[in-house]
């Protein structure tokens, strides 16, 4: 398989994984570069497997660690970790955006740093992981990744309900309250929606595949900008 830009090697010495190269590629692989070479190989399958490995290893350790906390309190935790926002958060945080294979498409309109292909990926990651190196080891690289959204309350507040954090900080602030505006692209079956969100003199976008995640993803990056200057 044709490697990725900034190569497997690279990326892997990021994760601290020996996962297997032709493996990493395949899950750095996405359907729009697959579609245009031929059809060969995408990440989906090992995503689907990674979300099965996302969700066990965050819930074995939140229940684990925190025997006080009911059953309503462990999921809204668990929510924060595992939604596509935080994700994405977690796959800019080691640069994994310069490693994926995109189809021009994706690549002309920003596919590196959407998202929901950040967050797919990330999960296609640690199903390579998994069937690389193991369940340990795919665990711990999870929680050691997953770790500071849990460490920092507010943040992680953030990424599980953006728009409401964004509300918040922009009343803080003396700002405007949040302004969204939607757009939709490509065929009934394969919709994307584009969040344009802006409070005050900040403008951000965000995408998904439905309005809903759009507009979270454009709230926590406005989020963001306004946080740093908080």
């Amino acid at each position: 398989m044709t490697d990725v830009p900034g190569g497997t090697a690279s990326l892997a010495a990021k994760l601290r994984v020996d996962i297997d190269p032709e493996l990493l590629a395949l899950a750095l692989t996405h359907r729009s570069y697959a579609y245009e070479h031929g059809g060969i190989p995408h990440n989906e399958r090992l995503e689907f497997l990674g979300d099965s490995v996302l969700g066990q290893a965050v819930t074995v350790m939140l229940f684990t660690t925190n025997p006080d906390l009911d059953e309503g309190q462990l999921a809204k935790r668990r929510a924060s970790v595992v939604s596509t926002v935080a994700l994405a958060e977690v796959a800019r945080g080691i640069g994994l955006g310069e490693h994926l294979l995109l189809g021009r498409g994706e690549e002309q309109t920003g596919g590196r740093d959407k998202d929901s292909i950040l967050a797919d990926t990330m999960e296609a990651v640690f199903g390579a992981t998994y069937l690389s190196a193991g369940p340990d080891e795919a665990t711990a690289l999870v929680l050691r990744l997953t770790e500071p959204l849990l460490a920092d309350p507010e943040r992680y507040g953030a990424a599980m309900d953006p728009k409401t954090s964004l509300q918040e900080l922009a009343a803080r602030l003396g700002a405007a309250a949040p302004v969204y505006e939607i757009s939709a692209s490509g065929p009934d079956h394969d919709r994307r929606f584009t969040a344009t969100v802006t409070v005050g003199d900040v403008t951000m976008s965000g995408d998904g595949t439905s309005k809903k995640t759009a507009e979270m993803a454009g709230a926590l990056a406005v989020w963001r900008v306004l946080s740093e200057r908080a």
